[in-house]
């Protein structure tokens, strides 16, 4: 695999060109660039990828991802297109032994999520999925306090995400099943993944969901109902057409943490001693999604992996991944959601 030591800047290739990949740029071209550089960008036209790599001074554009799997001056590559293609970009890095950070949802099922999976550890390449909230100091806070007891034993865990777009082309997209749209794969994946984060990556013994459907028959609202062993609940709720609260509360026998909005790219965390504050780092640049800046955690933790040859974190592993693809699967059956492959 490719060696990455203490000395030696991380190479990343960015495949795909939109609104996520300008922010993870701009978040990487944050960082040193004794650690950091981004130093090619593959999309499905050679003309976006020009585009994109003038905009932001990158070396090298690529009009095909196979190009890009084969450039021996990248070290990752972040994949970063719409969630029906993971699978395929991903898994074109990973023959190529490229170690992969793949955009959450990882795949869009939980049969393509194990593919995945499998492949990367066959291959012994490290893969991880780019939820980049688990790497939020304030996020990495709540768990240690809860690893110490700092709130007794976890007994309910309460998120949600929901996020209106009033604009019909925004509508539209968010809606479109052949872009793998709905509200379960682009934020409930969110609420999922802190519930699975706060109670360990164990499996819920039950899943229970209702809500509704969106015209284009993907999911609009979600509440879903996780049950857990030992007296365990999580109660989540996901949304692309209504403004939720979008803050996390998790509550033990001794006490409450709360994870205020936005809860997925938080600032702050507040306590049974007081509210603790985490600034954001500085971008060079504005960022189209919130607090894009704090998306530097992730790649921080990819490299810091790369440098002991871990083939995924231990703070956002493959089987929490699968766990939470299982649940999302489960999620959308109930619902009457399907997906055409």
């Amino acid at each position: 695999g490719t060696e990455v030591t203490q000395l030696m800047a991380t190479r990343w290739g960015i495949c795909g060109s939109g609104k996520i990949a300008h922010d993870f740029v701009v978040a990487l071209q944050s960082l040193p660039e004794s650690q950091h550089q981004v130093v090619a960008v593959a999309a499905r036209s050679l003309d976006s990828a020009t585009k994109f790599a003038r905009e932001h001074s990158i070396p090298r554009a690529y009009g095909s991802y196979e190009n890009l799997a084969r450039d021996e001056g990248v070290d990752v590559v972040y994949v970063a297109t719409i969630h029906p293609t993971h699978l395929q970009c991903s898994l074109q890095m990973i023959e190529a032994k490229k170690p992969v950070l793949c955009e959450k949802p990882l795949t869009m099922s939980a049969k393509e999520t194990a593919t995945l999976i499998k492949a990367a550890r066959d291959g012994g390449v490290l893969l991880m999925e780019g939820i980049w909230m688990r790497f939020f100091p304030a996020i990495l806070k709540l768990k240690s306090m809860i690893d110490e007891g700092a709130i007794g034993q976890v007994k309910y865990v309460s998120a949600s995400l929901g996020i209106s777009r009033p604009n019909a082309v925004d509508r539209q997209q968010i809606t479109d099943p052949v872009r793998g749209g709905g509200g379960i794969l682009a934020v409930g994946v969110y609420v999922i993944n802190f519930a699975i984060m706060v109670f360990g990556g164990d499996r819920p013994q039950s899943i229970h969901a209702s809500g509704w459907l969106a015209d284009s028959g993907v999911d609009d609202f979600a509440a879903i109902t996780l049950k857990f062993s030992g007296e365990r609940v999580a109660q989540l709720t996901c949304a692309i057409g209504l403004d939720l609260p979008r803050e996390a509360i998790v509550v033990g026998t001794k006490g409450t943490l709360k994870v205020p909005f936005p809860f997925w790219c938080p600032t702050k965390l507040e306590t049974p001693t007081g509210t603790l504050e985490f600034p954001l780092p500085s971008a060079r640049k504005p960022t189209v999604f919130r607090n894009s800046s704090g998306m530097s955690y992730e790649a921080e933790e990819v490299r810091a992996c790369l440098m002991a040859s871990e083939q995924e974190s231990r703070h956002m592993t493959l089987d929490q991944s699968q766990v939470i693809a299982d649940i999302m699967d489960n999620v959308l059956t109930q619902l009457g959601v399907t997906y055409c492959a």
